[in-house]
């Protein structure tokens, strides 16, 4: 038998210090929304590492939902739901839910503005006052990279797509505050990245 499971060597960098910069800011039971879980890796760290919480993973890319149902199976854990297909930028697949919290990891620099755009209108429509939307990843700040590092990954994910690249922080802000969430809280991470939450405010 074929084994699904990805593996995305990153995760077992900063799956730790995501999960420490995660937990002062989200709830201790409830319903979690991941957006592009990707491999499924995070997903089955974080839900064993914060069981009060119902995770529920999502992805559109249909060999990374047979990778998210790998990692589930061998994890076994009671508080994972089976992934749902999920495209951030096409309105018609996001679910009927009323998560408690949502959470998008690496998503954001390497799919299309349009995946950002649908990211926020969709959580806005979702998520209930004061609830969290966590992203994490690299970002410009003020228009500049923070890292020689970043501005490679940048150029690297330009030449791949031009419709990828690292976001402006301040863009991807502006763009939550249109959609009713205040302004984010930062959390700085290892090798350049950023945990930003931002909170439905209306």
């Amino acid at each position: 038998m074929t084994d699904e499971k990805r593996h995305a060597p990153a995760t077992l960098r900063n799956r730790q210090p995501l999960l420490e910069a995660l937990r002062p800011h989200l709830p201790n039971t409830g319903l979690l929304l991941e957006i592009a879980s990707g491999s499924g890796e995070h997903a089955v760290f974080l839900a064993e590492n914060l069981p009060g919480l119902v995770w529920q993973p999502s992805d559109r890319d249909a060999d990374a939902l047979s990778s998210i149902r790998a990692w589930m199976g061998d994890a076994a854990l009671p508080n994972i739901q089976p992934p749902l297909l999920l495209d951030a930028g096409d309105p018609r697949t996001w679910p009927d839910l009323r998560p408690d919290a949502i959470l998008c990891v690496n998503m954001i620099h390497i799919a299309p503005w349009s995946a950002t755009l649908g990211l926020f209108a969709g959580a806005a429509s979702l998520l209930r006052p004061g609830a969290p939307l966590c992203l994490y990843g690299p970002y410009k700040r003020a228009g500049q990279h923070t890292a020689e590092s970043n501005a490679a990954f940048d150029a690297d994910l330009r030449a791949r797509d031009p419709a990828w690249g690292v976001r402006d922080l301040e863009a991807v802000a502006e763009v939550a505050v249109g959609h009713g969430f205040a302004p984010p809280v930062i959390v700085e991470m290892p090798a350049n990245n950023l945990t930003v939450i931002f909170r439905k405010a209306q």
